[in-house]
């Protein structure tokens, strides 16, 4: 098996990568002088999204010379509340000329981006595309941390896209990039399975952290010049579109296991929700927040699609096949709690879920 195409559950190969690489930064971090390496690479990071910290932290840590970092401008939020770019924070604490440019494709941009002198730009959660021109500047070009397995998820969101449809194995996929999205050859791969109940949050967080060793193993090997370029397999090809804000709405004549995937892969953006409806009230908003099958016998009998059934102090649903039970909700404008509590004192007698 090639050193840069892991999976997490080969336990010791696995464990002995990663084992090496930190012993790597860790020479670096010494200052003790570097006997495995070739001339260490110039290199500029390009991210904004939390996503990219582990790998910007893993290689500000290795013998390579990290010249800057590219992210977007600071953008404000609700009460002119500044976002918090932590790769930004990290960067001017190392010290790092750190560029923030409107449009990176500019000629103003790309002469910036000259004047740092690097071998080649990793990318990672960026957040623009980079054209041809700015493609050329580094003689080893630029390489893409990638939250699936390549050719499937292309595109913003593919760590949801993975859960929503239900996947059980995904993965990080670095990759050459070329002009068209995310279809460049592929340099390394890490693989992962994707647990029972986690989350899209809890699994893009994972696949960070893997995506660290993962990066240093291929610019090193970038380095050394033994890189293999393996194309992307053909068919199997998967969009992966940026969610929209409605999108996070639970669609009750799904399948019990489709709502489980939607529950988990709406976290934390853009919430899975759904209304509670009772008669002569308002529609209220909640998050459901975890859900698991039940049986007919559960509920107390079969129900229609996003009818509620309130039976021994537990709160299930129906949906297009068995029922579902919801573990945890979260009410508009209160904290997420376990549905027993949010049973008590409250009549559900004829309610439903949904719009209808």
């Amino acid at each position: 098996m090639h050193p840069c195409r892991l999976g997490t559950s080969q336990g010791s190969a696995y464990s002995a990568f990663t084992t090496a690489v930190k012993r790597k930064a860790a020479v670096a971090s010494r200052e003790i002088p570097n006997q495995g390496f070739a001339v260490p690479l110039k290199l500029v990071m390009m991210g904004t999204g939390t996503f990219a910290l582990p790998a910007f932290r893993a290689l500000l840590d290795s013998p390579h010379d990290v010249r800057g970092l590219v992210t977007q401008p600071d953008r404000t939020g609700r009460g002119h509340h500044q976002h918090r770019n932590p790769l930004k924070e990290l960067a001017l604490e190392r010290g790092l000329t750190v560029l923030q440019p409107e449009k990176v494709n500019t000629p103003e941009s790309l002469d910036e981006l000259r004047s740092l002198d690097a071998d080649l730009f990793v990318v990672a959660a960026y957040g623009q595309i980079l054209k041809p021109d700015l493609l050329e500047i580094p003689r080893l070009g630029a390489v893409n941390l990638h939250a699936s397995l390549l050719p499937k998820y292309r595109g913003a969101a593919p760590v949801q896209y993975a859960v929503w449809n239900g996947e059980t194995r995904t993965g990080v996929t670095i990759f050459q990039i070329e002009p068209k999205l995310d279809t460049g050859p592929m340099l390394g791969v890490v693989e992962t399975e994707i647990g029972p109940k986690e989350t899209s949050g809890e699994l893009h967080d994972r696949l960070a952290e893997l995506a660290a060793p993962l990066t240093l193993c291929v610019v090193d090997e970038l380095e050394q010049g033994t890189v293999p370029r393996r194309p992307q397999p053909p068919g199997d090809f998967a969009k992966a579109p940026r969610f929209r804000k409605e999108q996070g709405e639970i669609d009750w004549s799904k399948s019990a296991e489709q709502i489980g995937w939607h529950v988990r892969a709406m976290q934390p953006w853009p919430g899975p929700y759904t209304f509670v409806r009772v008669s002569d009230q308002s529609p209220q908003r909640v998050l459901i927040l975890d859900v698991e099958p039940a049986s007919a016998d559960d509920s107390g009998g079969v129900l229609a699609a996003g009818e509620i059934r309130v039976q021994d102090k537990r709160l299930f649903v129906g949906t297009g096949t068995e029922p579902v039970e919801v573990l945890r909700i979260q009410p508009a404008g209160k904290r997420a709690m376990a549905a027993e509590e949010y049973l008590r004192g409250r009549s559900l007698t004829g309610a439903t879920f949904g719009n209808g």
